[in-house]
């Protein structure tokens, strides 16, 4: 069984390889320098998404600046050289033009795709720039980092959104009890009743990523203990322990989950589509989209805000910061702060009451 938990990571990590060889094969040579050397200490998706910055980056430069010296010329043919002369007018107008652009996809180039990027986004493909130049700076393969006299742009901070408690209940209510469901929408509930309940209850329970609950193997449970374990971002590994209530409805799936036949290569997989394969991230997206939208249409809930909700009940509860860090995976605690320790205007009634400025017996003797 130890072999059999590793495969799905394996597998997606083999993938992920590919598609970035595939990626930094389309660029100059240097770049192949660049991925390798912040290998050590970087995800494989986290390179992946630099790969396709810097790739619309060089894009940009040969097909739509039309300054020399790439006017012209192809991705391939851009030198280091080139890359440490750009002026920080000419990564300016880079972030302007990623308001809206259109690359060749990276595996069919007669195929354009057109993409959109708010400050956000241009703010991470200003910062894979400042990596970029940051490493070649440091092996004094370049004396300068234009990016850096970049300013990063502003970031307007979002409302979090998530899940109050009535809602969790209405949710809960809904998944046992299919009374808002179309005829449809009731005809696969009575299929997959007991695996979408035991989906949410644990994405709401332990408040794991979508990326770590679509890689849950069976042999990954240990119901002794009620915990499991996950592989996290950048593939250290976890033990997480889950409630008796989440315990139960797990269980109850177990049992129907052990009538199903998985197609071969998914046996050890947790939670299985209709099609008894492994269930991915959109379809984990889909199934929570389609429950949710039912009981609070104005939100946009995905996976994400489920473990937005389980971070803000736990620091209600615990009201312990490092603890709900420990648990959601975070490395910086103020990257928690941020998200989860909002201070409700009950707290702030409480705080008031909370201090003192002198005691009782001293006003009495003001008021002789």
């Amino acid at each position: 069984m130890a072999e059999k938990s590793t495969t799905y990571d394996k597998k997606l990590h083999q993938q992920l390889t590919l598609k970035l060889r595939e990626l930094v094969n389309q660029m100059p040579v240097f770049c192949e320098t660049f991925f390798r050397g912040i290998e050590p200490t970087t995800s494989i998706k986290s390179r992946i998404a630099y790969a396709f910055d810097l790739r619309s980056f060089l894009h940009y430069l040969v097909e739509e600046s039309f300054e020399e010296p790439f006017n012209g010329k192809t991705p391939k043919e851009v030198t280091l050289e080139m890359m440490e002369n750009i002026t920080p007018v000419q990564i300016e107008k880079f972030l302007e033009y990623l308001s809206f652009y259109s690359l060749p996809h990276y595996k069919n180039p007669d195929e354009f795709v057109t993409y959109t990027n708010g400050n956000s986004g241009k703010a991470r493909k200003l910062s894979t720039l400042r990596t970029f130049y940051k490493y070649f700076y440091k092996k004094e393969m370049v004396k300068k980092n234009p990016a850096l006299l970049v300013d990063i742009p502003k970031i307007k901070e979002k409302p979090i959104v998530r899940l109050e408690v009535d809602e969790v209940a209405n949710l809960l209510d809904l998944l046992e009890d299919p009374k808002g469901m179309t005829d449809t929408q009731k005809k696969f509930h009575q299929r997959t009743k007991e695996r979408d309940m035991a989906m949410i209850v644990l994405l709401l329970g332990t408040g794991i990523r979508v990326s770590e609950f679509v890689g849950l193997d069976l042999s990954h449970f240990d119901f002794k203990n009620n915990s499991f374990k996950i592989t996290r971002k950048g593939g250290s590994q976890v033990v997480l322990y889950f409630s008796d209530e989440v315990a139960n409805v797990l269980e109850n799936y177990l049992e129907v989950r052990d009538e199903i036949t998985p197609l071969p290569g998914h046996e050890d997989a947790m939670f299985l589509s209709l099609q008894r394969k492994r269930m991915g991230v959109s379809a984990v997206q889909k199934l929570i989209k389609k429950y949710t939208q039912i009981i609070t249409p104005l939100k946009n809930i995905s996976p994400h805000k489920l473990r937005s909700t389980f971070g803000t009940n736990l620091y209600r509860e615990s009201g312990d910061i490092y603890l709900v860090a420990d648990v959601l995976g975070h490395k910086d605690v103020n990257t928690t702060k941020k998200h989860y320790a909002e201070i409700s205007d009950e707290q702030r009634r409480k705080a008031a009451k909370m201090i003192k400025l002198r005691d009782d017996d001293d006003k009495g003797d003001l008021n002789e």
